[in-house]
């Protein structure tokens, strides 16, 4: 029933930059949390970033200051801008949303490519 859906993924060249953007349609007052999860081939789904209706961020600790988190409630988006990419940031990116709402799912996109070349 919420579908995201993920845009901006690409092939850079090591060093490079990306802006992933994530959206859905429809106002949902009860929308808590939208973030980006990534799975490499061989590796587990692991959490990049979220980011809370009230503005607090989450990273995870490979990032490093490359990567930053960002939202616009009105349009039920969020962004990731990833600088100085590396290699092993090679993966499918997931966009998620989650609700206030108890027992609710987390609501996952279908993923945008992200290619870093050496």
């Amino acid at each position: 029933q919420v579908q995201p859906v993920e845009s901006g993924g690409g092939l850079v060249q090591a060093g490079g930059s990306l802006r992933l953007s994530c959206t859905f349609s429809g106002s949902f007052v009860s929308l808590y949390e939208m973030g980006w999860y990534r799975q490499a081939p061989g590796k587990q789904r692991e959490l990049v970033a979220d980011i809370t209706r009230a503005g607090s961020t989450t990273y995870a600790d490979f990032v490093k200051g490359r990567f930053t988190i960002s939202g616009d409630n009105a349009k039920n988006t969020v962004y990731l801008q990833m600088n100085s990419l590396k290699p092993e940031d090679t993966a499918v990116y997931y966009c998620i949303a989650r609700f206030y709402t108890s027992n609710s799912p987390t609501y996952w996109g279908r993923g945008t490519q992200v290619t870093v070349d050496p």
